[in-house]
C-alpha cells in the first residue's frame, strides 16, 4: 500500500514532489495587504501551501497572561493579550484571504490554538489542520481536531517519543489521515538542535504515515537532509523581509530563500533516482572518451598464443572491456591482428 497523505486532492507519497508549506503565522503583522503579498510571493516561489495561525486569545490565555506587560521591539501593544489581538484576523479577513489564495491557486490552511479557533476555522472548510508542537500533550484538543475528519499534520517539537505515540494513538482512532513532523521548538534552531535522525525513528514507528519536518533553522540545506531521510512535508516560516517586526521574522525564509528551497528539494528528488545502479545513456559519451578496451600491443600473426604483453589497455572504450582479459591470455588467435586493433572473443579459439 505504501505511505500516502492526501490533502485537497493532492497525494503526497514517497515518490511525489516534496510538499512545501510556507508558514506565514503572524509575520503579516496584522495587515491584510501584507498577507496578500506573502501569499502571492509564496506561490511565485513554488510553495505548495500557505499556513496561517488562529487564536481566540480570550479563551487561550489566563487573565494574568493576557494582561502581562509586553513592551519590546517586537510588541504591537502594551500587554501580551493585546499584542496577540492586534495580530489576529477575524471572519472577514479569513474569508478574503482564503478566496485570495484560491484565486491564485495556492492551498490555504491554518493552525488552531484552541477549541474556539477550531470551530471558527470549520466555517471555511479548510483542507487540513496543522497542530502546534506545544499541543502534542494536549490530547483532548488533538482529538477535537481529529473529530472533524480533516487530515492532520502534527508537529512534535518539545516532546518525547512517548508523547508522540500517545497523541497518535488518540487521534488515529478517528480514521483521518495523519502526518507526523519532526520539529525542534527552538527559534531559530541551531543545526545541533535539530536531531534529524528522529525522521528515521518516525519512519520506523509510523509505517503507514507520511513523515515531515517543521524546520526552524535559518537556512535551507538541512531541509534537504530531511528529504533524503524520508520527510515529504517540509514546513518553513516565511516572510517578505527578515527585518520586519516580529519574533518569527529573523529565522524565516525570504522569497528568494523559499524559491531556492523549492528548487533544491525538486533537484534532490530528481537526484535520488530509483536506486538501480546502471550505466546512464548520457554517461556513454564520457565513457567512450574515458573508458578503456583491450587492443593488440603490437602486430600479431595468426596462430600467436597471447601473452599478457601482447595485450594493451587503451582508450576509447568502444571494445572488449579490460575485465575480460583472462579470456585472451594463453589463447591462440585465429586471425592476424594489427597493433591497436580491438581484441574480440571471436579472435581466439
Amino acid at each position: 500500500m505504501g505511505r500516502k497523505f492526501v490533502i485537497d486532492g493532492n497525494e503526497i507519497n514517497q515518490n511525489s514532489d516534496c510538499f512545501v508549506v510556507a508558514e506565514i503565522g503572524a509575520n503579516h503583522m496584522g495587515k491584510v495587504d501584507i498577507a496578500e503579498k506573502m501569499i502571492l510571493s509564496a506561490k511565485e516561489a513554488g510553495a505548495s501551501a500557505v499556513k496561517f495561525q488562529k487564536r481566540n486569545n480570550q479563551e487561550l490565555f489566563t487573565k494574568t497572561m493576557f494582561d502581562m506587560p509586553y513592551v519590546n521591539s517586537n510588541s504591537f501593544a502594551q500587554t501580551y493579550g493585546e499584542h496577540r489581538e492586534y495580530l489576529e484576523f477575524g471572519y472577514d479577513e479569513y474569508s478574503h484571504l482564503i478566496e485570495f489564495a484560491k484565486s491564485n491557486q495556492i492551498m490555504f490552511f491554518a493552525t488552531p490554538f484552541d477549541f474556539a479557533s477550531v470551530d471558527f476555522l470549520e466555517k471555511f472548510d479548510l483542507p487540513a489542520y496543522k497542530t502546534a508542537s506545544a499541543d502534542i500533550i494536549n490530547t483532548p484538543f488533538l482529538e477535537y481536531i481529529a473529530s472533524t475528519g480533516k487530515p492532520m499534520i502534527i508537529s512534535t517539537g518539545g516532546s518525547s517519543l512517548e508523547d508522540v505515540k500517545r497523541a497518535y494513538d488518540k487521534v488515529s482512532k478517528y480514521k483521518n489521515q495523519i502526518s507526523i513532523l519532526q520539529c525542534s521548538s527552538v527559534y531559530p534552531a541551531d543545526p545541533s538542535d535539530m536531531n534529524l535522525s528522529v525522521i528515521n525513528t518516525y519512519m520506523d514507528e509510523f509505517g503507514d504515515n507520511i513523515i515531515g519536518l517543521s524546520d526552524h533553522q535559518s537556512g535551507i540545506a538541512l531541509a534537504l537532509v530531511g528529504y533524503v531521510l524520508g520527510a515529504r512535508i517540509i514546513e518553513k516560516h516565511f516572510t517578505l523581509n527578515r527585518s520586519m517586526k516580529g519574533t518569527d521574522q529573523p529565522f524565516s525564509l525570504e522569497p528568494v530563500g523559499l524559491k531556492k528551497l523549492v528548487r533544491d528539494l525538486n533537484r534532490t528528488k530528481s537526484a535520488m533516482g530509483d536506486g538501480e545502479k546502471k550505466l546512464l545513456e548520457n554517461e556513454k559519451p564520457a565513457m567512450f572518451k574515458l573508458r578503456k578496451k583491450l587492443v593488440a600491443s603490437r602486430d600479431l600473426n595468426k596462430g600467436t598464443v597471447l601473452e599478457k604483453n601482447d595485450i594493451a589497455i587503451k582508450i576509447p572504450g568502444d571494445g572488449t572491456p579490460p575485465h575480460d582479459i583472462d579470456l585472451f591470455i594463453g589463447k591462440k588467435i585465429n586471425v592476424s591482428i594489427s597493433k591497436d586493433e580491438n581484441l574480440h572473443t571471436d579472435h581466439v579459439s
